[in-house]
């Protein structure tokens, strides 16, 4: 009952929501961590129809969400990563069949090097005519483990590129393998994109940082209602702010609204435990060490309405 209660209150104060959803790879069963099955997508679809979904661009929610308007919780936009050429042989007909807008973020060089499993400039250009093409990088690296030089000088390498081939601007980035750090997100403002997106489950709304935009990944078979209902908590992390040194998570301290009063804390490899919230703080000991080079430290009342931190080693 408690997290019922909780659950409704989450509801007072938070905005509306859309949600955004990344793919990979289409029809491609060689590599199923990664695919969507054309019967999968079909379904998918038809569920977004069916129940009065809206697919949107990216650029319209992120208007949205600098103009601080509500953005609609029947909103939803596609976002596809690393261009793979599954996406221009097998996704893309599926797309122009619903007539759904869709956002392409370019691994610049696996096309640029001719890379055999990757979209052409060609293709790219074909596809920009049904949806928007943004930047996934150049060399798809790891940014955390690069110096602000390198990440720098990728980025660059990679708009400089893609504005000679495509002859437009790029509008988006996103991460490579969804890592970053504030260092990185520093680093990648420095260009004039309209916003970054990160791949950390929750949702959009009229507060949502336009440098990180959080995204749902499908893979698989999906059970979309779970999806949906992810939603953004609203909070303020104060501590952890990168993997500590010595492997041992010590602390997590995060200002939450002061109407919850318990939350459950999540840490990749331990699971989840029961918080308690004092005056709309969490600040709790841990010293748990982390046991996996990626970890996720997380809030939330019920599950999904949630707020993470990605912690790269």
């Amino acid at each position: 009952m408690k997290y019922f209660l909780l659950l409704c209150l989450s509801y007072l104060y938070l905005s509306a929501n859309a949600h955004v959803f990344v793919y990979h790879r289409f029809g491609d069963d060689r590599h199923q961590s990664t695919n969507t099955t054309l019967k999968e997508l079909e379904k998918e679809f038809n569920y977004f129809k069916d129940k009065g979904y809206k697919v949107v661009l990216m650029m319209d929610i992120v208007n949205k969400v600098k103009n601080k308007e509500e953005v609609p919780s029947n909103w939803v936009a596609f976002n596809i990563d690393d261009s793979y050429k599954s996406f221009y042989e097998n996704g893309l007909p599926l797309f122009k069949k619903f007539n759904y807008p869709f956002t392409l973020f370019v691994y610049v060089e696996a096309t640029e090097k001719k890379y055999s499993d990757f979209m052409t400039w060609e293709q790219i250009k074909e596809a920009s005519k049904y949806g928007e093409i943004s930047l996934h990088s150049y060399a798809h690296k790891h940014m955390t483990h690069l110096t602000n030089e390198e990440i720098f000088e990728d980025t660059k390498k990679s708009y400089d590129m893609f504005v000679e081939k495509l002859g437009f601007k790029p509008l988006g980035y996103v991460y490579p393998y969804g890592e970053y750090d504030q260092r990185v997100k520093e680093e990648i403002k420095k260009f004039d994109f309209e916003y970054i997106a990160n791949q950390s489950s929750g949702s959009v709304n009229s507060k949502s940082d336009i440098y990180d935009l959080h995204r749902v990944a499908l893979v698989g078979k999906v059970n979309l209602k779970q999806k949906l209902k992810y939603k953004t908590l609203e909070a303020t992390w104060i501590e952890p702010k990168e993997f500590p040194k010595d492997g041992i998570l010590k602390r997590v301290k995060v200002k939450v609204d002061p109407k919850i009063k318990n939350i459950k804390l999540y840490l990749s490899a331990h699971g989840w435990q029961d918080i308690k919230v004092k005056d709309g703080i969490i600040d709790v000991i841990l010293n748990k060490r982390l046991k996996l080079n990626r970890s996720r430290v997380a809030i939330s009342p019920d599950y999904y309405t949630i707020s993470s931190k990605l912690l790269i080693k």
